[in-house]
């Protein structure tokens, strides 16, 4: 069999009654389990205790997937995992690619975070571990026409705010019990017990968050969650918050911005990160600041909330992430990967990270095996730009973002390039679109759409969640903890270029495992 061959047709045939009986079995799964949004809300203020809840948008088949490939980026974390724990070490690498020789001097969102992270370092770092949540997000890859197997290539890799771990769990988890009531009607071959991989996100996570909090050595301390204003993802980020204290007897606290800066002060001493929160009378310290927010723009709608985030860079807390990784997570790091003996410097160099922290050759190309061309539009003089806007048909150009709604597509690109002066071409890159399988259909549904699942053309976006703790001593040659977290399946309708949950754009899947 090819690897192409679980794709030509997809999903299996359902009956009427069949369609609505799994569909009433997600639904009330989702509802049951805790796979839910905040509906949007209807009036304002919005109330502090939530009235209601809706299922979060999902599919009612799991969509397959090639084992092989599902199991090489498994592999392949690790190897991530240490490497932007590395670049976010590498301070003259970072100023040179993000900072005032580059993308800061030109993006006025980039800009004020490696601002703020200089002048921390010229005051002297108070805390050198730094830990990271990371999603490295994949593709399949299959040109139509081509002879070449389906590979799987990176989208992106997230260091900060990786959001849908726990529902990706839940939405796992949902998809083996609809198996188990009933086996799918026996639709499809593929539809066996050892091709539903586990998935254990939550714990993964809250896992990752633990090491730190303990590496901090105040177990009394608090987990600190800087959340966004009128959050809807809530549940996704209650169920680490619920894992963190049943399984590892550690508090969180949830705060956004302007509640921070409200209710925070730094001891003047130790500088460690104390907050005002009822119910409880004194100040509690904070061993870990863990972003669900920060990544956008929107987030910083005024200086202050800048301001905000390099007074909890000032602290002792650990950060998850510090803005060095939040920058070594650009755009613009990944491009210049790339380029040649870059990704060999951070991997293969014996002399800067020791005989027993180097990796092989064989790692260096599995990570190069998931990349597609790329190039920023400030290669060579006009020559970045001239390459986008004759390939503009194959290509995506993105800036220094997260969150989704921002990269320029196809047809759009020719008319956005003459909107680019030349220096706004440095915060941008242009990437070779991924390809993937055609003929992949499944049932998506949404909260409101009267509970009826519409079948269309799909695409599927993989996440291998990992997590890295680094960084002890401020020793560039300090050993990087790390384990890897789960999964999280997105599938978005086949029209649609973005891949976020939390903007609309995808639902919330799970793997089948095809050989």
């Amino acid at each position: 069999m090819t690897d192409t061959s679980p794709f030509i047709q997809w999903p299996p045939s359902l009956l009427p009654a069949e369609e609505d009986a799994l569909t009433l079995l997600a639904t009330t799964y989702a509802l049951s389990h805790g796979l839910l949004y905040l509906p949007v809300p209807t009036s304002q203020p919005v109330p502090p205790a939530p009235p209601s809840a809706i299922h979060a948008p999902l599919t009612i088949l799991p969509t397959p997937f090639p084992r092989h490939l599902f199991e090489r980026v498994q592999r392949v974390q690790r190897v991530y995992s240490v490497l932007y724990a590395r670049i976010a070490q590498d301070i003259p690498f970072l100023d040179r690619i993000m900072g005032e020789e580059g993308v800061a001097k030109v993006d006025d969102f980039v800009g004020p975070l490696w601002r703020g992270w200089k002048q921390l370092r010229d005051e002297g770092m108070a805390q050198p571990l730094q830990l990271g949540i990371y999603r490295s997000d994949y593709m399949l890859h299959a040109p139509p026409g081509s002879t070449d197997a389906i590979s799987i290539k990176q989208v992106e890799f997230n260091t900060i705010s990786s959001s849908f771990g726990s529902l990706s769990q839940l939405a796992a988890a949902m998809h083996r019990y609809m198996y188990a009531s009933t086996q799918f009607f026996n639709t499809s071959k593929y539809f066996q017990s050892s091709n539903f991989p586990l998935n254990e996100t939550t714990p993964g996570i809250a896992r990752g968050i633990a090491e730190a909090h303990k590496a901090y050595s105040v177990k009394e301390a608090f987990v600190l969650f800087v959340v966004q204003e009128g959050e809807r993802n809530v549940f996704d980020q209650r169920m680490i918050e619920y894992e963190l204290l049943e399984k590892h007897s550690i508090h969180v606290v949830r705060l956004t911005f302007d509640e921070t800066a409200e209710r925070s002060v730094l001891d003047p001493t130790t500088k460690a990160l104390k907050v005002k929160t009822d119910p409880y009378p004194d100040p509690i310290e904070i061993s870990v600041v863990y972003y669900r927010a920060g990544y956008t723009p929107r987030d910083y709608p005024t200086p202050a909330q800048f301001a905000t985030r390099v007074h909890i860079e000032r602290s002792r807390a650990i950060k998850c992430p510090s803005i060095a990784l939040q920058l070594a997570g650009g755009k613009k790091v990944q491009e210049t990967l790339t380029h040649p003996g870059v990704l060999e410097s951070f991997l293969l160099d014996r002399d800067r990270w020791g005989e027993e922290h180097v990796f092989d050759q064989a790692d260096v190309d599995a990570v190069r095996e998931t990349w597609v061309g790329m190039w920023g539009l400030d290669f060579n003089g006009n020559e970045g730009v001239r390459k986008a806007r004759e390939g503009a048909a194959g290509l995506v150009l993105k800036p220094q973002r997260e969150g989704g709604g921002n990269n320029v597509y196809t047809s759009d690109i020719p008319a956005f390039l003459d909107t680019l002066d030349l220096r706004e071409r440095e915060a941008w890159i242009a990437m070779e679109m991924i390809l993937p399988p055609q003929d992949v259909q499944n049932y998506l549904m949404r909260a409101g759409m009267g509970e009826r699942a519409i079948l269309t053309d799909v695409v599927s976006e993989l996440g291998i969640f990992g997590w890295a703790l680094f960084g002890e001593g401020g020793q560039e040659k300090s050993r990087v903890k790390e384990q890897d977290a789960g999964w999280l399946l997105r599938t978005k309708g086949r029209d649609s270029n973005e891949g976020g949950v939390a903007t609309g754009f995808s639902v919330l899947d799970s793997l089948l495992l095809v050989d």
